[in-house]
Order: structure tokens, then C-alpha cells, then sequence
């Protein structure tokens, strides 16, 4: 049992239903302007692309092609064009002239085996359609790459005017403190009884800090401050820290708002 050509289907389905009923005609009494439907046939891209859909839908084989049967839908799709009073291209009459003609080769009686063998007269059509199908392929292919000013925008700020233009935050004295009492209160966590009492001089705290500070770019407040010491340590190192920032030789900042306070050797600049 063979199947049901789909462009037969095409070719008889009724013109309209209303209610249910299929209409096969267009009623007599029915004004439709010649502008008011347009059709856009944008399946097929020429008739070698509606040969490749004729084939790929029914399974065939591109290289084993029934010709006779490939011929028939494709004169229904003709038909149905000349039908809906589409115009139609050349090349689609050129490529039906091309399969009657090798229809009516395939009818030709074979020459004796003894002979050479005669070209199989599907071999140029069957050329051409695997070319198509491999171009049409790497064109899908491309298609689907990110295209600029489809996929993808260039995006041009101009910043010639624009000053830009990073401030440190300001220490208040109040952060400072509050700083300090931090400090403070981690050491007093950690604090025992001193029994020996080590004579602590702020000048020499004061080039201990220069020394780590010689290091590195940057020190952590907390850094400046050894807890071992006691709270004698800290009050220490604390006059330490403010008197080299009084004699401006570093720097208490902050790199964002509430962020915690860092120390770093005063640029010339």
C-alpha cells in the first residue's frame, strides 16, 4: 500500500470550511480584491532545494532516486503554483524539462551487458543535489555564528570629557579611637600578669613600625601592635603610630567606607 502524496493532499483539500462544512469552490456571489491575499512561498529557495525536500521526507535515497515518482509530485507542486496563480520562476520549468528528460532516458531499453556501460542518466542531477545539500548545510552553519548588529553590538562611550577621579576617604578621629579601643579590647582577652616589668621606648616602637613598614606597601592598623606586650605595649605603640603621622611620615587611611584603617609610609609627591 503505497502512500498518500502529501502535495496530492495539497492539491485536493477544500478551499475553506465554514462551520465544519468544506467549501471545494469559491462561491459566485464571493468579491475578493486582488490585493487582499498574498502568498509567500518561502519554503524553497529554488528547485533543487524542492528536490531535496521531496527526497528527505520520504526517506530516499539521494544516490538510488525514483525518478518517475520524484517527477510526478514535483509537476503536482508545479501545478498547484500555476493553481494559487503564483508566478513561476524559469528555473523551476527548466528543472521539470530536466526530469522528463531523464524519465524518458530511464524508459530507454539497455544496451547489451558485452557493452560498455552506459552513464546512469541520474548521475548529473544527483551531482548537483549532493553539492546543494552540502552548501546549504555549511550556509545553516554560518547562519547560526554570532553576527555583529544581529547577535552582537559595539557599544562607543566617549570619555575624552570624563575625569575620573579616586579619593581616599577622610579619617575622622572619632573611627580612630574607635580603632584603638578594639585593639584594646583584644588585648585585654589575651592579658596576664606581668611579672617583670621591659622598658618600652616610643622612639624605638616608632622604627619598628618604619622597619615593617619598609616591607611592604601597606600594614593593618592592628598590625603596628604586638599583644604579647600588655596594654602598656599598645598605649605604646599607639603614641608610636601618631606621632609619625604628626611628623608626617606615614599615612592612617581607609581603602573604602567603614572599611578597617591601614598605615602606609607618606609619598614625596
Amino acid at each position: 500500500m503505497s502512500a498518500v502524496d502529501p502535495l496530492v493532499e495539497i492539491l485536493h483539500a477544500p478551499f475553506a470550511r465554514v462551520q465544519g462544512q468544506p467549501y471545494q469552490d469559491v462561491p459566485d456571489d464571493l468579491y475578493i480584491p486582488p490585493d487582499a491575499l498574498e502568498v509567500f512561498l518561502d519554503a524553497f529557495e529554488g528547485p533543487l532545494d524542492l528536490l531535496l525536500y521531496l527526497i528527505r521526507k520520504q526517506n530516499l535515497d539521494i544516490l538510488n532516486i525514483p525518478i518517475a515518482q520524484i517527477t510526478q509530485q514535483y509537476i503536482g507542486y508545479i501545478d498547484m503554483m500555476d493553481k494559487m496563480r503564483l508566478e513561476l520562476a524559469a528555473e523551476y520549468l527548466v528543472m521539470a524539462a530536466l526530469l522528463a528528460e531523464i524519465k524518458s532516458r530511464m524508459l530507454l531499453p539497455r544496451q547489451p551487458e558485452s557493452e560498455e556501460e552506459e552513464d546512469d542518466p541520474r548521475a548529473f542531477l544527483i551531482r548537483k543535489l549532493q553539492e546543494y545539500e552540502a552548501i546549504k548545510k555549511a550556509a545553516e552553519e554560518i547562519d547560526l555564528l554570532p553576527r555583529n548588529e544581529r547577535d552582537t553590538f559595539d557599544a562607543t562611550v566617549d570619555v575624552a570629557t570624563v575625569s575620573v577621579q579616586q579619593a581616599l576617604p577622610d579619617v575622622q578621629l572619632k573611627e580612630l579611637l574607635l580603632a584603638f579601643q578594639d585593639v584594646l579590647k583584644r588585648v585585654q582577652q589575651l592579658s596576664h600578669h606581668q611579672i617583670t616589668k621591659e622598658p618600652l621606648s616610643v622612639r624605638e616602637r616608632m622604627a619598628a613600625i618604619l622597619e615593617k613598614l619598609n616591607r611592604t606597601d601597606q600594614l593593618p592598623f592592628a598590625a603596628c601592635f604586638t599583644r604579647s606586650e600588655g596594654k602598656n605595649g599598645v598605649v605604646v605603640a599607639f603614641l608610636a603610630v601618631l606621632e609619625l603621622s604628626k611628623e608626617n611620615i606615614i599615612d592612617i587611611f581607609q581603602s573604602a567606607p567603614y572599611a578597617d584603617l591601614s598605615v602606609r609610609i607618606r609619598s614625596a609627591a
